[in-house]
């Protein structure tokens, strides 16, 4: 007798995520059923299961996908922006990733909906994403300043991918403009000894 492989294709892996995505959005995850998923998805329940196991690792890899989207679009703005020194590099990316936050429409569900357990993904159990964004910040600033010693590049991911993830979960009263200049004067503080060398 043949099982489903426990890793479906992209493109049904993508199907289920856009489901679990449109339900989240709605407001409707705390009620969302694993079947519901799978046939909005036009998939059966089975394949749901054998892909994500349950609906905690479903919201786990939702989670997950919308990070690399933000982790995509931060680094998109910053070969844009082509910043000449790793602190105007922090500004850009604060700047790209408060202003995408502010208009994400799951985060904003996350953040409105009490009930559905999404913002857990963000805050007790959000390492996962730390890890992500602080490997992305890692490695833009290992590849683009290599003079950079990588103890100074390790602290200044630590500390500004937290306090950016602190703002994107509870947003300041003031212009994210403000909060990327903020963000930058820090990163000249954790960085100065080596750009001043």
């Amino acid at each position: 007798m043949m099982t489903e492989s426990r890793s479906t294709s992209p493109s049904t892996r993508d199907a289920l995520l856009d489901a679990a995505y449109d339900a989240a959005v709605a407001g409707d995850w705390a009620r969302t059923r694993m079947l519901d998923v799978a046939r909005a998805a036009g998939l059966s329940r089975q394949t749901l299961y054998n892909e994500f196991g349950s609906k905690d690792a479903l919201a786990q890899a939702l989670a997950m996908r919308e990070v690399a989207r933000f982790i995509e679009g931060t680094e998109r703005a910053l070969d844009e922006a082509h910043p000449d020194d790793p602190i105007q590099a922090v500004a850009a990316a604060a700047l790209s990733t408060l202003h995408r936050a502010a208009d994400n429409p799951l985060l904003k569900a996350a953040l409105v909906d009490d009930t559905s357990g999404l913002l857990a993904y963000l805050t007790t159990r959000g390492e996962p994403v730390i890890n992500a964004a602080r490997a992305s910040f890692e490695n833009y600033y290992a590849t683009h300043w290599p003079s950079l010693s990588l103890d100074a590049i390790r602290l200044a991911a630590e500390t500004i991918t937290r306090l950016t993830l602190s703002h994107v979960v509870m947003p300041a009263d003031v212009p994210a403009e403000t909060i990327a200049t903020q963000f930058a004067d820090l990163a000249r503080k954790l960085l100065r000894e080596d750009t001043e060398s």
